[in-house]
């Protein structure tokens, strides 16, 4: 930021030139703006800038025009006619002094770019006016039926007193509330931006050697005071049917082992909590993933591409993830063990190091950041037992300081108590800046203590997890078409499953045989024949539920050779059945090795099956 000094008869123009020397551009480099959104923009002419209300301690705008792209790059954090919160080096009617951002500061203030894409969400709130309307009270209301008192005129959305009297209290106001809070005052949030902590050392400082060797307060980053988040940026989860959930539930019951799954949905208003946001599940996916009774260990994906795509023609997007720790207590009442309490913990540390690792990943676009983001909307569920030994769903985020932590790896789990994490050490290899908490004694004093080792309660946010009274159904399919990636239980996704999911479908209509999200996947993943460049209009039939884009895709090419190959399948498995029941059997096989017809591999002599494609030889 740099201060313009000039008087109140100069002109424009020489204005101007005075803002082209000072930051070395050439007379036609740059554009100045009175606002910051690029309206009331000051050319060069012979009007003095008194005319042009541009008083003392001003502050404009300044836009390179060389580089129009790149407008995110705001040069200023301040708004215009801002002269009585400056400090001021002159007399008003003598002399005006506007100040602009120095280059330095460009790259650090970018939180009012128009280049910032928010999700179609946030862009909905910000909109919505949020006031809390409350009705006329008949015993404390003394005026006439148009009239507005204390006691009824509507209140902010971040009114803590109205959100403590909510059944149940919320403890967290949504973030559009709290961006409410910050941009409601006098300045109306002039001068607000949403920082992201660092945890590293800044680069550039020249004055001394590079750590471990040297380190000043500027480069230093500053010490970290953890305190329990008042906002949270989803305010419910809901599931669509029970039925999703069930599914997922299903691997557990059958194996023992846990097991995870990412979420897909959409995010929606939340109504029941001023400016709130829901993350609706609509599907889950469950990964590559090795799983025991303690423990789950994720695989590389191959598939994880073609899965986002196929979510984002659906209208779908990645939303969370969900993971079960199930531990069964009575197997004839089908109870479970009721482990995650106030007495242990409800998110352990390690678990709160793999949730931020996934909300750093999934950051949240935020206008007023500097960096452009700010916090994260990817939520975590546990299915866990509850107090009356039922699976409960238990929904969780971690603050925006456990992000910071995560991200900067200096965060560990303590092996004995998961409860607890452990703020590193710094070494010669990273600086870490000291973390505290602070906590009340039995005295009712509050105490700073060093986070070695860090209750995890300080970074978790609990969200309310629920199901709605009437079942949605993104996917309307009435069958199970196997989930993806369960080989362990004997469920595998091939063309003999689908011509036996076909059977099952005989009645039903196209639109609602196809809509599976699980089935969708295979048709576009499967090596026999992929469907990734022609189920476009299949997908838009699904998103739309518009049984005549279906009926249209079902005359295709690709979908009559799929009935082509299930029918072949469905003839194997019957000449199968017939050899089971006493009937003719099978030609022997070759003693020579024989190429498949549907994929070309050279199959092993005695074989009937190709084992690449699981297709018949005949």
């Amino acid at each position: 930021m740099k201060k313009i000094t000039s008087t109140k008869r100069e002109t424009a123009a020489a204005f101007l030139k005075k803002v082209a020397k000072e930051f070395g551009f050439n007379s036609n480099g740059f554009s100045i703006y009175l606002n910051r959104n690029k309206t009331g923009e000051i050319l060069s002419q012979n009007k003095a800038l008194s005319l042009l209300k541009i008083k003392h301690g001003d502050m404009l705008f300044l836009y390179p025009s060389s580089s129009p792209g790149t407008s995110s790059e705001v040069m200023d954090v301040a708004s215009p006619h801002s002269s009585s919160s400056l400090p001021s080096t002159s007399s008003s009617s003598s002399a005006s002094s506007s100040s602009f951002p120095s280059s330095s500061s460009s790259m650090l203030r970018s939180h009012s770019s128009p280049q910032i894409q928010e999700d179609e969400i946030d862009q909905f709130l910000a909109k919505q006016e949020g006031k809390i309307y409350r009705n006329r009270d008949p015993q404390l209301c003394r005026h006439g039926p148009m009239g507005k008192c204390v006691h009824c005129v509507p209140l902010e959305p971040f009114d803590e007193d109205y959100l403590n009297h909510l059944d149940p209290p919320v403890k967290h106001m949504s973030f559009h509330a709290y961006i409410r809070k910050l941009t409601g005052g006098a300045d109306k949030g002039k001068f607000v931006a949403l920082e992201n902590i660092s945890c590293k050392i800044k680069s550039g400082c020249e004055g001394h050697p590079p750590w471990p060797d040297g380190i000043c307060t500027k480069c230093q980053p500053s010490a970290i005071t953890l305190n329990r988040q008042k906002y949270r940026h989803v305010d419910n989860i809901m599931f669509e049917n029970h039925t999703t959930a069930d599914r997922f539930l299903d691997f557990w019951r059958k194996t023992g082992s846990q097991r995870m799954g990412y979420l897909y949905g959409r995010y929606t208003e939340h109504k029941d909590i001023p400016l709130g946001i829901r993350a609706e599940v609509a599907a889950i996916y469950e990964p590559p993933q090795i799983g025991t009774q303690n423990s789950l260990e994720l695989m590389e994906d191959p598939k994880a591409v073609a899965v986002e795509e196929i979510a984002a023609k659906l209208g779908l997007r990645k939303v969370g993830w969900i993971f079960t720790d199930l531990l069964s207590e009575d197997t004839r009442k089908g109870t479970v063990r009721y482990s995650r309490n106030k007495d242990s913990y409800f998110l352990s540390a390690e678990e709160c190091i793999t949730v931020g690792h996934f909300q750093n990943q999934q950051a949240n676009a935020c206008r007023l950041s500097p960096d452009g983001h700010f916090g994260s909307k990817f939520v975590s569920v546990v299915a866990t037992g509850g107090p009356d030994n039922q699976v409960h769903f238990e929904g969780y985020q971690v603050s925006n300081q456990c992000m910071a932590l995560v991200r900067d790896e200096c965060l560990l789990p303590c092996r004995d108590a998961p409860e607890l994490g452990y703020a590193k050490e710094s070494s010669t290899e990273q600086y870490v800046p000291d973390v505290f908490y602070k906590d009340t004694d039995k005295f009712g004093n509050d105490i700073t203590h060093l986070a070695r080792p860090l209750p995890v309660e300080y970074l978790i946010i609990d969200i309310t997890t629920t199901f709605p009274k009437d079942p949605q159904y993104t996917f309307s399919s009435s069958q199970r078409f196997p989930i993806e990636n369960r080989e362990a239980l004997g469920e595998t996704q091939d063309f003999h499953s689908l011509a036996t999911y076909l059977s099952q479908c005989s009645s039903s209509s196209f639109l609602d045989i196809v809509s599976d999200f699980h089935l969708l996947l295979f048709l576009v993943t499967n090596e026999v024949m992929p469907l990734g460049d022609s189920i476009g209009l299949l997908l838009d039939a699904v998103k739309t539920s518009n049984e005549e884009l279906a009926q249209t895709w079902k005359k295709s090419e690709q979908w009559a050779t799929i009935e082509q190959l299930c029918s072949t399948v469905g003839v194997q498995q019957s000449g199968s059945l017939d050899y089971a029941m006493g009937g003719p059997s099978a030609p022997a096989s070759s003693s020579a090795m024989w190429s498949c017809q549907h994929c070309t591999f050279m199959n092993q002599p005695g074989t009937e099956l190709c084992e690449m494609c699981s297709l018949p030889r005949s």
